[in-house]
């Protein structure tokens, strides 16, 4: 299909291109409402000559049509039948223009007398009211002027004026334009001045004939009507132009503001009717006999080759109707239209030589949307109610209607014009979703064609509308991946595909190869809309391209967006399960700051650490210490001890990032208690156990390095670190780290290192061994810091024995060290814990310690007592004996420890030591002594002075009854009578004399209780007289007299010396009410059990107080008052 020329026009000697024509409008000829077999009545017998005009769209009127005919305008309605019509002009006047607009009718014609054309407005939308007047059945006539130019009159050939009313332009024949400016404005101030009208300035004079005017407003007077005026008028100036159109040039001229000359616009004219405005487009256009020229403010448009002889030209909506002067029809013409009409006549015997063609030429899609032909010729074209109106000059009236969008583009599909489909729809105002059904269509087409570059190129446009799996199927072999490719990757670019379609096209990114379009697919960061913007967005699903870009072996591409878009866990998985990149991810693991990096390590700490257990180790570190992120100053020491040779790395392995010394040798900060600062620590053994040629550190070097690493941490942790417990099971099998890790966690997050141990206690024979406790279940509960402390503690002390069996003669000595330096420090270990380790690694001489300090001398004794008599006693056959140099490290207090010599004290000698020591506070250990001597006659017979002085601390403590001493002598036979017969004697002695005081004792209560019983027995027999004896008032001294009162009590007293309302014995009253406040008393704490307990708990004789009880009633059922 030949396309229009843009810009200038192409010479007229250029062969004009053939449009493609179609049937886009149907031809029906109107009829009369009445008899539809004739045209309508108003069009019949109409007196020349005849002007037709619609009324404008934006008319307060009713959508209609206005005829001139003969001295007469009518208003016709959408039947064509008359409205209302009223006289116009005098005598034999006639119209020969007529433009309506905002309601007023402007009207030039002829009338009679007069030699000037004659200028006429009436408001159509009010009647005449003066009655007797020639205008009472019509309309208000607001002017009647003569158009007057000069001394010679001039037909008026042109007339514009615009939809606002606001300027009127007139040209006539002599080429001079006449312009009224403000016009509406002269209507409204001087409505009944028939005669007033504004001065019209002449704004141009040529020779030339005007042919044509038309006003270039700022928008469309149709409201409703979408403008199609070209992008570099609506964005320009609003200012308001008129085109001047003469037989030869083309002219815009300014109207707006002060206005100016007229300026050429081309050099080209056309012929009287050949040139009208198109509202919407905002352009005027020509019809000459080789082409259509639109013309805009700036000069030529586009250019519409298309030969013939034209008449006149009309536009409706995007079309413009062109219409051909009257001629013979001929078989050899070069329409088809015409020809079809000559074979057509021929065939039914029409003679007729008369037709005029009408031709509908879309202006938007640039093709011929109708062409037809009429007899007679046509008188005009006007367009109303949606159609095209043809006016035949047999004065038939016929219609045009335009076929529905769809009707058209099945036109279209038909003849596999989809090119042209796409363009009708977009100028009809279909939506984007039928737009994309004509591109599907057309690519279809060319899918069956086998263009499938062109047929991606459709489908493409057809995103967001159509299903993409419509066009995936289509695409799937895999010689057209490349095809599909585009297709996925523009799906991306808009933002418009799911995680199953992003993984289809990095699978064909890795199918093919192509390493490029998949990273700046992986690098595009935004999304691309339908209007061209972007929006910060990623046009994929971010975890569907990390992993297929793994599961393809695209780790760099993986690994690129999980780092760049923050998924910490996917670059990780990616660099240790897939690339094994160990080291990297160390590095981005220090970098991702505390709260990540925890997370993280608690995923895959185990595994870096199989790999990188040093690096690992290090990171875990500084995390759980709270350095992770800070920087120490790099001092002399450090620089020294680096530079120490192969066996520096022996101490800085573990230095290197932020750690403190002292891990393995139990050396403190500085600041700290007291360690073994003169220890080296041994190097690392080597995998067979060998630690030959291992440097050891020096002293000054150690405490220098813990210096410089210490004063970086002094500030504190600048968050919160976490607990070292959650990385315990990460080093299963890395037990040389696993040490290092807890031990630099508590020297440089709480200051806590384990001292050296001490060879001996020095203290008072008196004082207990240790004066520590462990903290409570409570404390240890509620406090998060103290339960990782004792976890960390707990795990060192195990670590600790169990590297006692190793095969290397210095790990096995640093490490009893250690484990004797922890269990004597007050360091936040859990005994019963360490109770526990120390028994299963058979570790005695923990054993002992910690016996010891928890109070468990009952266990100290049974262990000495169970040693052999002779000499020294033995070390226990556990891995803490002392080394082959005699050096002792046990546990034993001071009291009861001597120096590794002939002349040591047996192990019997120590038990009573340790008696002497604890057994004032914890009786319960004389009776285990007591057994002990008695066990043996050895023991006996070392200790027989010492067994008198036990049994009186037994006595004189009341531990145990003489019976049941008696008891525990007599259950075997190494203690003889002869042995305690002395004691004997006493106890038997002592016993007699209390048996004897109690006998006496007993009389006495029996003899009291037998007098009371008697007393209770007279006083209880009311037919026992009892004699008062007394003379004397009991109150006042005097002698008795009558009245007087008598108690039983033998008491007696005057009438007047008592109380008359309460008559009670005045010396026994004080008496009996303390009783009763006692039995009160009894009463209330009969049920306060919590205070009987008590009671009994703190008294050292609860049987004792028990009894009490029982004998203040207390365990009653019920206390009387």
């Amino acid at each position: 299909m030949a396309s229009s020329t843009a810009g200038p026009s192409q010479p007229a000697s250029l062969s004009a291109p053939q449009w493609r024509q179609f049937t886009f409008f149907d031809l029906e000829d109107v009829k009369d409402a009445d008899d539809i077999s004739q045209s309508p009545r108003a069009l019949r017998d109409l007196a020349p000559p005849i002007v037709l005009t619609p009324t404008s769209p934006s008319s307060p009127l009713a959508p209609s049509v206005i005829l001139a005919s003969g001295n007469n305008i009518a208003l016709l309605d959408r039947q064509f039948a008359t409205e209302r019509s009223f006289r116009a002009w005098e005598g034999t006047g006639r119209a020969t223009a007529l433009v309506e607009a905002g309601g007023l009718l402007v009207a030039i014609g002829e009338e009679e007398g007069s030699r000037y054309p004659v200028l006429k407005i009436w408001d159509l939308t009010r009647d005449e009211k003066r009655k007797g007047s020639e205008r009472a059945s019509g309309p208000v006539l607001m002017r009647n002027v003569r158009i007057q130019h000069g001394q010679r009159p001039h037909p008026v050939s042109a007339v514009a004026l615009t939809s606002n009313l606001s300027h009127l332009a007139i040209g006539l024949g002599d080429g001079t334009v006449l312009l009224y400016r403000h016009l509406l404005q002269s209507l409204t101030t001087s409505p009944t001045s028939l005669t007033s009208l504004p001065k019209a300035r002449v704004i141009h004079e040529s020779p030339e004939p005007v042919t044509g005017l038309g006003f270039r407003e700022a928008s469309s007077p149709s409201a409703t009507a979408p403008s199609r005026a070209p992008e570099s008028d609506k964005s320009g100036t609003s200012s308001l132009s008129l085109f001047i159109v003469t037989t030869n040039r083309v002219l815009s001229a300014p109207v707006s503001g002060k206005g100016g000359e007229a300026r050429t616009v081309d050099e080209l004219g056309c012929g009287l009717g050949c040139a009208v405005m198109d509202w919407e487009r905002r352009e005027m256009v020509l019809a000459r006999d080789e082409a259509i020229y639109l013309y805009g403010p700036e000069g030529r448009g586009a250019c519409y080759a298309y030969e013939g002889p034209k008449s006149s030209i009309t536009v409706f909506k995007h079309n413009l109707i062109i219409v051909s002067p009257p001629f013979v029809p001929s078989a050899s013409s070069a329409s088809a239209t015409v020809r079809h009409y000559v074979s057509k006549a021929a065939s039914s015997g029409d003679a007729s030589t008369d037709i005029a063609k009408v031709t509908v030429f879309d202006l938007q899609n640039k093709v011929v949307a109708y062409s037809g032909t009429f007899r007679d010729g046509v008188r005009d074209v006007f367009c109303q109610w949606g159609g095209i109106f043809v006016f035949g000059g047999n004065n038939k009236l016929a219609r045009l209607d335009e076929h529905t969008t769809a009707a058209k583009l099945e036109v279209l599909y038909r003849r596999n014009l989809y090119t042209l489909a796409i363009s009708l729809a977009r100028s009809q105002g279909i939506n984007e979703a039928g737009v994309a059904d004509i591109h599907r269509r057309y690519g279809d087409y060319l899918y069956g064609k086998g263009d499938f570059d062109g047929a991606m190129a459709q489908f493409v446009k057809t995103l967001g509308h159509l299903q993409p799996s419509y066009v995936i199927r289509k695409f799937l072999d895999a010689q057209r991946i490349h095809n599909l490719t585009t297709y996925l990757q523009e799906l991306h670019s808009r933002g418009l595909a799911n995680p199953d379609l992003t993984t289809l096209l990095l699978n064909c990114y890795t199918k093919t190869g192509d390493r490029s379009r998949l990273d700046s697919f992986i690098r595009s960061e935004t999304i691309r809309t339908e209007s061209g913007d972007t929006t910060d967005e990623l046009p994929f699903d971010l975890d569907t391209a990390i992993r297929v870009c793994r599961q393809a072996g695209f780790f760099e591409h993986a690994t690129y967006l999980a780092r760049k878009y923050g998924r910490h866990e996917e670059y990780l998985r990616i660099q240790i399960e897939d690339a094994e990149q160990y080291d990297e991810a160390l590095k981005y693991l220090r970098g991702l700051g505390p709260d990540a990096c925890q997370e993280n390590m608690v995923l895959y700490g185990r595994t870096l650490l199989h790999h990188v257990p040093e690096g690992t180790t290090d990171l875990l570190i500084e995390l759980c210490s709270g350095t992770l992120g800070k920087k120490l100053p790099l001092t002399a020491n450090l620089e020294q001890a680096k530079a120490n040779g192969p066996g520096g790395p022996a101490v800085l392995s573990y230095l290197g990032y932020n750690r403190v010394a002292g891990m393995f040798t139990g050396d403190a900060p500085a600041g700290a208690s007291s360690g073994l600062a003169s220890d080296a620590r041994p190097a690392q053994p080597q995998p067979n156990g060998d630690s030959k040629g291992a440097r050891v550190a020096e002293p000054s070097e150690v405490n220098g390095l813990v210096d410089a690493l210490t004063s970086a941490v002094d500030d504190g942790p600048t968050y919160e670190p976490p607990s070292p417990r959650q990385y315990f099971a990460h080093f299963v099998d890395h037990r040389d780290q696993f040490e290092r890790f807890l031990e630099s966690v508590a020297a440089t997050l709480w200051n806590q290192t384990v001292p050296r141990p001490t060879q001996s206690r020095q203290r008072a024979a008196t004082e207990p061994l240790s004066t520590r406790g462990p903290p409570s279940a409570d404390d240890v509960f509620l406090d998060p810091v103290l339960s990782d402390q004792r976890a960390v503690w707990n795990t060192l002390l195990e670590i600790y024995l169990s590297a006692l069996s190793s095969t290397s003669e210095a790990i096995s000595t640093a490490s009893r060290q250690k484990a004797l330096g922890l269990l004597q420090s007050q360091l936040p270990y859990d005994p019963m814990h360490a109770l526990i380790l120390c028994s299963t690694a058979d570790f005695t001489d923990g054993l002992v310690g910690l016996w010891e300090n928890m109070g468990m001398y009952e266990d100290v004794l049974r262990w000495y007592m169970a040693q052999p008599l002779v000499g020294v006693p033995p070390q226990p056959h556990g891995k803490g004996n002392s080394n082959s140099n005699g050096d002792s490290t046990n546990l034993r207090p001071a009291s009861a420890s001597a120096p590794a010599s002939s002349s040591s004290p047996s192990p019997s000698d120590v038990v009573l030591r340790y008696l002497a020591l604890y057994g004032p506070t914890n009786h319960h250990l004389y009776p285990l002594v007591l057994r002990y001597l008695t066990s043996s006659p050895e023991i006996l017979s070392r200790h027989a002075k010492q067994l008198p002085e036990l049994l009186e601390t037994i006595d004189e403590l009341r531990i145990m009854p003489p019976l049941a001493v008696v008891q525990l002598l007599s259950r075997n036979g190494v203690a003889s009578v002869g042995t305690v017969k002395e004691w004997l004697k006493v106890k038997v002695a002592e016993t007699r004399q209390d048996v004897e005081s109690d006998k006496h004792l007993v009389e006495s209560y029996r003899s009291e209780t037998a007098a009371r019983e008697k007393e209770i027995v007279d006083l209880a027999n009311p037919r026992q007289p009892e004699v008062f004896q007394v003379t004397r008032c009991a109150a006042c001294g005097g002698q008795l007299d009558l009245p007087s009162v008598h108690f039983m009590c033998k008491h007696s007293y005057h009438q007047r010396c008592l109380s008359d309302s309460d008559p009670e014995c005045i010396l026994c009253a004080r008496q009996h009410s303390v009783i009763r406040e006692i039995r009160r008393n009894q009463t209330s704490l009969a049920d306060r059990h919590d205070l009987f307990l008590s009671e009994v708990r703190e008294a050292d004789d609860g049987f004792g107080v028990v009894a009490g009880a029982f004998g203040r009633g207390l365990m009653g059922n019920k206390v009387e008052g």
